[in-house]
């Protein structure tokens, strides 16, 4: 390979870099970076410790929204976001889900039905990219999320609190989690029915302009000529 094909492989390396240096791609790996951490804290349970795993968890959901701002906001979309993004969320919800059941604060059958959904989901939105369709988030799919993360949060915070200092009544943060998840698994169960609907009827879609295309007439030949150029003429017979 001569010099000058090296330097162009190495040109063509640059945006690739460039992209995962990216902010919003920096802050979405501090946002993987900071998930076994959360396990870790979670893990030694304390009071104490409940608190701080909440609050962490709470940062870096809000790290979530910060790189999607940042990225349409300063033209910084790349194909490594549009990858890492949704995985961090992913590894962050089952993360933490799993250490709520072995620490006994959530049901097996919610961690079970929610890692199932988001399981099956990612992969129907995996081979819809590798057909070349999109299919946009949903309204449905937004309330889950949201629901979602405040069960999650309610449920690491576990211990009772005063709401306020002048009203003498706690919050059960552990069962206001609890009914936060339930209604995200209902959200969850509208929001995958939704997204399996769209799909197909994209599918559906695609299909029926191929098929179209396929039975539409092909051109004359004349019109595939190239214009200018002249039909040759047999030779006349001697």
């Amino acid at each position: 390979m001569s010099g000058r094909e090296k330097e162009g492989g190495r040109r063509r390396k640059k945006p690739l870099f460039g992209e995962a240096l990216a902010l919003p791609n920096l802050i979405t790996y501090a946002r993987i970076v900071a998930i076994p951490v959360v396990l870790a804290i979670m893990q030694f349970d304390s009071r104490r410790n409940a608190f701080i795993a909440a609050m962490l968890f709470a940062t870096a959901s809000a790290t979530d929204a910060l790189d999607g701002y940042l990225a349409r906001r300063y033209g910084l979309t790349s194909m490594i976001g549009k990858f890492l993004d949704p995985l961090a969320d992913k590894l962050i919800v089952t993360g933490c889900l799993l250490m709520l059941l072995y620490l006994g604060r959530a049901s097996p059958w919610l961690v079970f039905i929610i890692v199932s959904r988001e399981t099956v989901i990612t992969t129907l939105r995996v081979i819809a990219m590798g057909e070349g369709l999109e299919i946009a988030a949903r309204d449905l799919g937004k309330q889950k999320t949201a629901f979602q993360m405040v069960g999650i949060w309610s449920l690491l915070v576990h211990y009772e609190y005063p709401l306020l200092d002048f009203i003498p009544e706690k919050v059960n943060f552990h069962r206001l989690g609890t009914y936060m998840l339930y209604i995200s698994v209902f959200f969850s169960l509208l929001s995958a029915a939704e997204y399996f609907l769209a799909f197909f009827r994209t599918v559906a879609a695609n299909e029926a302009a191929s098929r179209e295309e396929a039975a539409a007439p092909a051109p004359p030949e004349a019109a595939s000529a190239s214009p200018g150029r002249a039909t040759p003429t047999p030779a006349p017979k001697a």
